[in-house]
């Protein structure tokens, strides 16, 4: 039974991931912690195992499509590591109730970012000829890589909800194309996320490895159609779901953690 709901809880994040480039992820450690009952200290590293491998599974198409904006990726990737390290240090320090109140926390804000919206664009980081603009992308794109960076090590999340807005409101790049890019962001911050907390994986591999099959051909099957889904319903009625998880969490935490 519980190996049935690993896969279904997985297959559900890795469409998520693939349908928006992120978003998904959010729902991996309280997926874990609640209904698969794994400690937080095991939930955060194995999330940020299937999502690296979710992620990468999901990219593999926009990189074909050449949908990838690697300058962009690599600000993000340089400075989202070193923010991901950060936070898996923060994180060994900090009572796990207070991490699960944080991460509610942080699902509520990306509920509202994502009922947000909006179709603004941005030309801070727009390039001219073979180069980046620094002196105006970077007080923008560093900061935001590293906050991201933060959030994934803490957290155990992809911070493709704040990804793909940000490059989106940077850039001006078209919204496929941001979520290629998020995608590649997420894989190098899991992958630093990982390698900082592989001591807390723990010893059932079957679960994981059910999880993470599932999450990749979610990730794979959603990113076939991506294109030909209505993304801003989706991104509503998810946050929708984000909101009631997190309140859920917060409930859990305050009255009976």
């Amino acid at each position: 039974m519980t190996l049935a709901l690993a896969f279904s809880v997985g297959i559900a994040i890795g469409a998520l991931l693939g349908l928006l480039g992120g978003g998904g992820s959010i729902l991996a450690v309280p997926a874990l912690v609640y209904a698969l009952n794994l400690p937080l200290s095991e939930a955060i590293p194995t999330s940020l195992l299937v999502i690296g491998i979710a992620s990468a599974t999901g990219a593999l198409p926009k990189i074909r499509a050449h949908a990838v904006e690697w300058r962009m990726a690599g600000i993000f990737a340089v400075t989202g590591i070193a923010g991901t390290i950060l936070g898996s240090t923060i994180g060994r320090h900090v009572p796990d109730n207070a991490v699960l109140l944080g991460f509610a926390v942080v699902m509520i804000a990306a509920g509202i970012r994502m009922l947000r919206g909006g179709d603004d664009v941005g030309t801070a980081c727009s390039t001219d000829g073979s180069g980046i603009n620094w002196l105006r992308c970077a007080p923008r794109s560093i900061p935001t890589g590293f906050g991201v960076g933060i959030l994934t090590g803490l957290f155990g999340v992809g911070g493709g909800f704040l990804i793909v807005p940000a490059l989106v409101l940077l850039l001006g790049i078209e919204i496929s194309v941001a979520i290629g890019t998020s995608l590649v962001v997420i894989v190098a911050n899991s992958a630093a996320g990982l390698g900082a907390q592989l001591d807390g994986l723990g010893s059932n591999w079957s679960l994981t490895v059910a999880f993470a099959g599932a999450a990749i051909g979610g990730s794979l099957l959603a990113g076939r159609y991506s294109s030909r889904v209505d993304g801003a319903t989706l991104q509503r009625w998810f946050a929708y779901l984000v909101f009631a998880v997190a309140a859920f969490v917060a409930v859990d935490t305050i009255f009976l953690g």
